[in-house]
Protein backbone atom coordinates (compact mmCIF):
# COMPACT_ATOMS: atom_id res chain seq x y z
CA UNK A 1 0.00 0.00 0.00
CA UNK A 2 1.42 2.93 -1.24
CA UNK A 3 1.29 6.27 1.12
CA UNK A 4 -1.17 8.05 -0.78
CA UNK A 5 -3.59 4.79 -0.39
CA UNK A 6 -2.52 4.88 3.49
CA UNK A 7 -3.62 8.21 4.22
CA UNK A 8 -7.10 8.12 2.10
CA UNK A 9 -7.57 4.66 4.49
CA UNK A 10 -6.53 6.60 7.31
CA UNK A 11 -8.50 9.39 6.97
CA UNK A 12 -11.65 7.41 5.94
CA UNK A 13 -11.10 5.11 9.24
CA UNK A 14 -10.88 8.27 11.41
CA UNK A 15 -14.16 10.02 9.65
CA UNK A 16 -16.31 6.46 10.42
CA UNK A 17 -16.01 7.11 14.43
CA UNK A 18 -18.79 9.56 13.65
CA UNK A 19 -22.16 7.80 13.47
CA UNK A 20 -23.65 9.91 10.82
CA UNK A 21 -20.27 10.25 8.19
CA UNK A 22 -20.12 6.47 8.93
CA UNK A 23 -24.12 6.07 8.13
CA UNK A 24 -23.91 7.92 4.94
CA UNK A 25 -20.46 6.11 3.57
CA UNK A 26 -22.27 2.77 3.94
CA UNK A 27 -25.62 4.18 2.35
CA UNK A 28 -23.78 5.53 -0.35
CA UNK A 29 -21.64 2.29 -0.39
CA UNK A 30 -24.95 -0.08 -0.34
CA UNK A 31 -26.31 1.73 -3.25
CA UNK A 32 -23.62 0.73 -5.61
CA UNK A 33 -24.58 -2.93 -5.53
CA UNK A 34 -21.41 -4.19 -5.38
CA UNK A 35 -20.77 -6.46 -1.81
CA UNK A 36 -16.90 -6.79 -2.04
CA UNK A 37 -17.24 -2.55 -1.52
CA UNK A 38 -20.47 -2.90 1.64
CA UNK A 39 -17.40 -5.90 3.13
CA UNK A 40 -14.62 -3.19 2.83
CA UNK A 41 -16.93 -0.07 4.14
CA UNK A 42 -18.31 -2.21 7.05
CA UNK A 43 -14.29 -3.24 7.73
CA UNK A 44 -13.28 0.40 7.82
CA UNK A 45 -16.55 1.29 10.59
CA UNK A 46 -15.32 -1.59 12.58
CA UNK A 47 -12.00 -0.69 12.46
CA UNK A 48 -12.93 3.26 13.28
CA UNK A 49 -14.22 1.98 16.35
CA UNK A 50 -11.46 -0.67 17.33
CA UNK A 51 -11.60 -4.24 16.24
CA UNK A 52 -12.00 -5.52 19.50
CA UNK A 53 -14.17 -3.45 20.95
CA UNK A 54 -16.69 -4.04 18.28
CA UNK A 55 -16.13 -7.72 18.48
CA UNK A 56 -16.83 -7.19 22.04
CA UNK A 57 -20.12 -4.96 21.83
CA UNK A 58 -21.04 -7.46 19.37
CA UNK A 59 -20.67 -10.41 21.45
CA UNK A 60 -18.66 -12.06 18.79
CA UNK A 61 -15.17 -13.37 19.38
CA UNK A 62 -12.22 -11.51 17.65
CA UNK A 63 -11.26 -14.08 15.31
CA UNK A 64 -14.89 -14.33 13.98
CA UNK A 65 -15.50 -11.13 13.85
CA UNK A 66 -11.65 -10.29 11.69
CA UNK A 67 -12.52 -13.98 9.51
CA UNK A 68 -16.17 -12.31 9.01
CA UNK A 69 -14.83 -8.50 7.99
CA UNK A 70 -11.99 -10.17 5.66
CA UNK A 71 -11.59 -10.08 1.84
CA UNK A 72 -13.03 -13.39 1.86
CA UNK A 73 -15.37 -13.15 4.26
CA UNK A 74 -19.21 -13.56 3.81
CA UNK A 75 -20.84 -12.37 7.67
CA UNK A 76 -24.25 -13.62 7.89
CA UNK A 77 -27.15 -11.05 8.60
CA UNK A 78 -27.11 -11.58 12.07
CA UNK A 79 -23.40 -10.32 12.33
CA UNK A 80 -24.08 -7.26 10.05
CA UNK A 81 -26.82 -6.68 12.56
CA UNK A 82 -24.42 -7.03 15.62
CA UNK A 83 -21.77 -5.00 14.23
CA UNK A 84 -23.52 -2.24 12.96
CA UNK A 85 -25.33 -1.81 16.82
CA UNK A 86 -21.62 -2.38 18.45
CA UNK A 87 -21.16 1.17 16.40
CA UNK A 88 -24.06 2.95 16.82
CA UNK A 89 -25.71 2.32 13.29
CA UNK A 90 -28.92 0.34 12.69
CA UNK A 91 -29.95 -1.64 9.33
CA UNK A 92 -32.99 0.34 7.90
CA UNK A 93 -35.08 -0.90 4.83
CA UNK A 94 -36.41 1.80 2.69
CA UNK A 95 -38.35 1.47 -1.06
CA UNK A 96 -36.40 1.97 -4.21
Amino acid sequence: MNAKDKSYEQTTIAAMRDPEEAAAYLQSIIELDDSAALLLALRQVAKAHGMAEVARRAGLGEKTLFRALSDRGNPTLATVHKVLHAVGLRLNVSAI
